[in-house]
C-alpha cells in the first residue's frame, strides 16, 4: 500500500472485476492492499476502524454477544460508518474496499506490543463473528474457500453412521435429526476443533472432529486468529535489535541524532523506503516533537536528499553494515545508534532481550557470545531464537540482511527480491532510482512508517 499527497487513484474496475476483488462482505485479509491513497484518507479510514473495533468492544460489555440487541446494534454501527456487513447488498465494493485497508493500517498500527495486539486480535475477531453469523448458508461454503480452508465434508452414508454421536456432541443441533439431515457435517483434524472439544461441543473419532456447518464458525475464527497473529509478528521481528532500538527511541523522543538518522533512515532506504517517503517519515515524527516544519525542510530535509543522492555530490549511500556499524562512530550520552551487542552495557542488553522474550537459556548464550567478542555471531543467534530455527544457514552481517532473511522464513520460505547489499562506501549511481520491491513485506513496513503505534484518533486529530 502507497500514499501520496495527491488524489487517490481510483481504480477503474467492471462489475464483474470488483466483485472478484471482494467476493464476500468478510475476508481472512489474506493479501495487503496495493493501491496509491491519500493521506487524508488514510487518516480517515484509519479513524473510522478504530471507532468500528471500540464499538464492538463496547457492545460485547453491554450485550451478550450474538443475541438481538447486540446483533441490530452492532449492524446500526457498520452501516453509519459504511463498512461492509451484508452479502445481499447491490454495490457493495466500496464498502469492502474500505474494510479491507482499514484493517491493514490498523494491524501495523497495533502490531507493537503484546497488549495492543490482544486487543485487535479479540475485537477484529468479535467482527468477524458477527459477520460470519449473517452469512447465508449458500455463500458459507464459498466463503471457506475463497479462504483457503479447504474442510471435508462427508458423505451422508458416513452421516448417518455417525448420527447419534454426532446428536448428542452438537448442541446447535438440539438433537434434531431433522437439522442434522439438512446440515452438512465436516471432518476437521482435531487440533483444529480445541474450543469445541473444550466446551464439549463436538464428537471425536479417529482424531477427527465431526463438526456441523453451523458450529463451523469456532474453526474459522481459530484460523483468523492463527493467521492475524503471525502477521503481527512480522514487523518486529524483522527488524534487527539495532533497528528495533533506534526505531523505539524516534517514537518516544520524536528525534534522533545525526548518527541514528543516518544508521536507521540508510536501512529503511535499503527495504525499500522511497525518497519522498523518507521525507514525509521523518517530517511527520519530528513535527510531533514540537520542531517547526519550516526548520525541518532547511536543516534536515537536505541531509535526506543528500543520502538518497539528489544533493551535492549526488552520491547514493547504501546501508551500513555489522561491521561498520560496530567499528566506527561509537554512540555517546543521548545517542541511539550503533550495535547493542558491542555499544550496550550487558545489564541493560539482558533486559532488552527479556523483553523480546528470548528464554533465560538463550539470554546466556548470547551474553557469552557478546562476553568472547563475537557480536556478530550473538546477533545470528538472537535471530535463530526468535525464528525458532536451529540453524539459520547464512553468515550474518548486515541489517539488512536480516531483515530481508527474516520474510524469507516468515512468509514460508518465499523468495523475496532484494537490492543487493553493497560496501557502506558510497557509490556514484544514476540519477535515476531502482523501482523498489513491490513485495507484501514491504507494503506492511511502509505503512508501519506511515503512523503512531497508539493514539491515532489523538494523532490525526492534532
Amino acid at each position: 500500500m502507497q500514499f501520496s499527497g495527491g488524489m487517490r487513484k481510483k481504480l477503474r474496475l467492471g462489475g464483474d472485476q470488483r466483485k472478484a476483488s471482494y467476493p464476500h462482505s468478510l475476508q481472512f485479509y489474506l493479501e495487503p492492499p496495493s493501491e496509491n491513497i491519500s493521506l487524508i484518507e488514510f487518516e480517515s479510514l484509519a479513524i473510522d476502524r478504530v471507532k468500528l473495533l471500540k464499538a464492538v468492544e463496547n457492545l460485547g460489555v453491554s450485550y451478550v454477544k450474538g443475541i438481538e440487541p447486540y446483533q441490530s446494534k452492532l449492524e446500526n454501527e457498520i452501516r453509519r460508518l459504511k463498512f461492509s456487513f451484508r452479502e445481499s447488498l447491490e454495490d457493495e465494493y466500496e464498502p469492502r474496499r474500505k474494510d479491507h485497508i482499514s484493517h491493514f493500517i490498523l494491524r501495523l498500527a497495533y502490531c507493537q506490543s503484546e497488549d495492543l495486539r490482544r486487543w485487535f486480535i479479540q475485537q477484529e475477531m468479535d467482527l468477524l463473528r458477527f459477520r460470519f453469523s449473517i452469512l447465508p448458508k449458500d455463500k458459507i461454503r464459498n466463503f471457506l474457500k475463497d479462504s483457503h480452508l479447504q474442510f471435508e465434508a462427508i458423505s451422508d452414508d458416513e452421516k448417518s453412521l455417525r448420527e447419534q454421536e454426532i446428536l448428542a456432541s452438537s448442541p446447535s443441533l438440539c438433537g434434531s435429526k431433522l437439522d442434522l439431515d439438512s446440515e452438512s457435517v465436516y471432518k476437521i483434524p482435531f487440533a483444529d476443533a480445541l474450543d469445541l472439544f473444550r466446551g464439549r461441543k463436538v464428537y471425536l473419532e479417529g482424531g477427527f472432529a465431526y463438526v456441523p456447518l453451523r458450529d463451523i464458525v469456532a474453526i474459522v475464527l481459530n484460523e483468523f486468529r492463527a493467521k492475524l497473529s503471525k502477521a503481527l509478528a512480522l514487523s518486529t521481528k524483522s527488524f534487527p535489535p539495532c533497528m528495533r532500538q533506534l526505531h523505539k527511541a524516534l517514537r518516544e523522543n520524536h528525534h534522533l541524532r545525526h548518527g541514528g538518522r543516518m544508521q536507521y533512515g540508510l536501512f529503511l532506504k535499503g527495504i525499500g523506503l522511497t525518497l519522498e517517503q523518507a521525507l514525509q517519515f521523518w517530517k511527520q515524527e519530528f513535527i510531533r516533537g514540537k520542531m517547526d516544519p519550516d526548520k525541518f525542510d532547511k536543516g534536515y530535509a537536505y541531509n535526506i536528499r543528500h543520502s538518497f543522492g539528489k544533493e551535492g555530490k549526488r552520491t547514493d549511500y547504501t546501508p551500513f553494515s555489522c561491521l561498520k556499524i560496530i567499528l566506527t562512530n561509537p554512540p555517546g550520552q543521548g545517542d541511539y545508534h550503533g550495535c547493542p551487542f558491542r555499544h550496550s552495557d550487558p545489564e541493560l542488553l539482558k533486559q532488552k532481550l527479556q523483553s523480546y522474550k528470548i528464554s533465560p537459556a538463550g539470554i546466556n548464550q548470547i551474553l557469552d557470545l557478546v562476553k568472547g567478542t563475537h557480536y556478530q555471531v550473538a546477533c545470528q543467534k538472537y535471530f535463530e531464537m526468535i525464528h525458532n530455527v536451529d540453524d539459520c544457514g547464512f553468515s550474518l552481517n548486515h541489517p539488512n540482511q536480516f531483515f530481508f532473511e527474516s520474510q524469507r522464513i516468515l512468509n514460508g520460505s518465499k523468495d523475496i527480491r532484494k537490492e543487493s547489499i553493497q560496501p557502506e562506501t558510497p557509490q556514484p549511481k544514476p540519477s535515476v532510482q531502482k523501482t523498489k520491491d513491490a513485495s507484501s513485506a514491504l507494503a506492511y513496513l511502509n505503512s508501519s512508517l506511515e503512523m503512531d503505534m497508539e493514539g491515532l484518533e489523538d494523532y490525526f486529530s492534532e
